[in-house]
């Protein structure tokens, strides 16, 4: 009964579920271990220290950035370059804008330095002078903003002096010196009060350390991949099973082999010969009726005589 699993077909088929269920587990394996790694790192993180209550150490001893450096206090002494401001920062409900210098070290790179925020709209509110002279900044270390990062604004067309993300691959084409692939945020402001109404931007946490949209957007596809996987094969029993039944049923000889193609060139013949008659008989030409004639009447005897 289950000869036809040898036909060509379905030998494609076959092979298609084959591979077609591996596959779908794979992913959603896949997709399942990203979303225990996030769970992961958020329990590491949720467990360790708050990172800006440790000691504050020197900027290169931190370097690179990762979840671990995230967030610590690092230390740098230099002389503040150019200035940036960072159009579109969301800071307690309200919509405004970072105040940005780039720090010149002694090392000739420069450390982006976040030294405030204030509300409105970049450009038209006045911005405090930075301090003069050598200073040693103490901020939370952070990692270079990329296009997932909130507030960026990857479109590009800022006026002259804005920046849409804190990154040094962006900086290197603004300045003329070397930009450290890190930033710092200055958790209070500057001495002496020059910060003015700035406020200070706190220490976002490293992306993929918590259980955001994205770690259970692994979950629902790894549901999702699980989910293929049965319905193929789901269809592949379903479609066995009929064809199992239709070869039963020839079998036995409720349904004819190849009737529905016998049936169709008989209907097919049948069509084509009522089309013919109807040609033939259209074709053919009307024969007139012939007339039929009444004889004349003869006359009466009656009528003859004197």
């Amino acid at each position: 009964m289950y000869r036809f699993l040898l036909t060509p077909r379905w030998w494609g088929i076959n092979l298609f579920v084959v591979l077609a269920i591996p596959f779908c587990v794979f992913m959603g394996t896949w997709q399942l271990g990203r979303f225990e790694d996030r769970v992961q790192s958020h329990e590491q993180a949720t467990k360790q220290p708050d990172p800006s209550t440790r000691a504050a150490e020197p900027l290169d001893e931190l370097l690179p950035v990762d979840k671990v450096t995230s967030g610590r206090p690092a230390i740098a002494t230099g002389t503040y370059a150019d200035q940036f401001l960072v159009p579109g920062r969301e800071l307690d409900d309200r919509q405004g804008f970072y105040v940005l210098n780039l720090l010149r070290t002694d090392s000739g790179k420069a450390l982006p330095v976040v030294r405030g925020w204030l509300p409105g709209t970049a450009g038209s509110v006045p911005v405090p002078a930075a301090p003069e002279g050598e200073v040693t900044v103490t901020g939370d270390l952070q990692a270079s903003e990329n296009v997932n990062s909130n507030g960026v604004n990857s479109r590009g067309g800022l006026p002259e002096g804005q920046l849409g993300m804190i990154s040094a691959a962006t900086l290197v084409n603004l300045v003329d010196y070397d930009v450290y692939d890190a930033w710092v945020t200055l958790p209070e402001t500057e001495a002496g009060g020059t910060g003015g109404a700035m406020k200070p931007v706190p220490a976002a946490a490293p992306q993929g350390s918590g259980l955001d949209l994205k770690a259970f957007q692994n979950l629902g596809y790894t549901g999702e991949w699980f989910v293929f996987a049965g319905f193929v094969l789901f269809m592949w029993f379903r479609l066995v099973r009929r064809e199992a039944e239709t070869a039963r049923d020839v079998a036995l000889g409720l349904v004819a082999e190849d009737a529905g193609a016998e049936s169709a060139d008989a209907e097919s013949a049948g069509a084509d010969a009522g089309a013919s008659e109807r040609l033939d008989s259209s074709e053919a030409p009307e024969v007139p009726k012939p007339t039929e004639t009444v004889p004349a009447a003869e006359p009466s005897e009656t009528a003859n005589r004197p």
